[in-house]
Parts: C-alpha cells; structure tokens; sequence
C-alpha cells in the first residue's frame, strides 16, 4: 500500500544539473487540503508538507545506483520563512553517499522571497511496508 501524502498536487522534478545534484519545484495551490485549518484566515503551507515536499522530491531523483531506497531517517528541519498559498517552492537537492553506504539528500526550500526551509533526509535499502 503507497504511503498517504498531505500533498494534493504532486512535486516537479526539474531537469538535473548531474546525479548528485538534483531539484525539483512544488506550487502551493490555494485549494491544498492542510490550508483551512493551518491559521484559519491567515493560511500558511505547513512545515511538515515542507518535508513532505523534499521527500518525494528525493524519491525521484535518488542516485541511479539507490532507485527502490526508503526514507531512513529525517536527520534534520529548520524553517526560516513562511510558505504561502500561491508561491512557488523551489528545492535544491544535494546528495552524497554517507560511510553507512546509505544516501542523505541536503534539501534547500525556497519561494520568490527567500528560503522557506532546510531538511536533511537520509535514505536506504527500503524495508518491508514503506513505500519507495
């Protein structure tokens, strides 16, 4: 069974600069299902739908050699500008094998105002129930 994802619409992946560096883009579309209640009156795209965004961003750029692997770990988040309905979210993606031999992707975020968020995601072989 795929896993559930907040996200209606689903993330662009964009044309990418080499393997180990990949990007991918999200719109934040005025009718996304979290908005309503997330500041009612004052709707901001919440920061769990930012992660969500980098990790499907992640699943479909993964490095040739890790096509199949399954979010291991969110190493780490920090939000630093706020994500509205109507903006653009750009995600820059690095990726680098780490000594475990799994594969961490360093997610930037960022709209026409600046950054939105960074997010450390790491990824292996995928393990029984969890959806590549």
């Amino acid at each position: 069974m795929p896993a559930a994802s907040p996200l209606r619409a689903p993330v662009e992946v964009l044309p990418a600069e080499s393997e180990l560096s990949t990007a991918a883009r999200f719109t934040v579309d005025a009718d996304e299902t979290v908005l309503p209640g997330h500041y009612p009156g004052f709707p901001i795209f919440p920061g769990v739908c930012l992660v969500e965004c980098a990790h499907q961003g992640a699943l479909a750029t993964v490095p040739g050699g890790a096509k199949g692997a399954g979010l291991a770990a969110v190493e780490s988040t920090r939000f630093t500008g706020p994500v509205f309905p109507g903006d653009q979210v750009d995600i820059a993606m690095a990726w680098k094998r780490i000594p475990t031999g799994q594969w961490q992707c360093r997610a930037k975020l960022s709209t026409a105002r600046g950054p939105a968020a960074t997010v450390r995601l790491r990824y292996g072989a995928a393990t029984e129930g969890e959806s590549a």
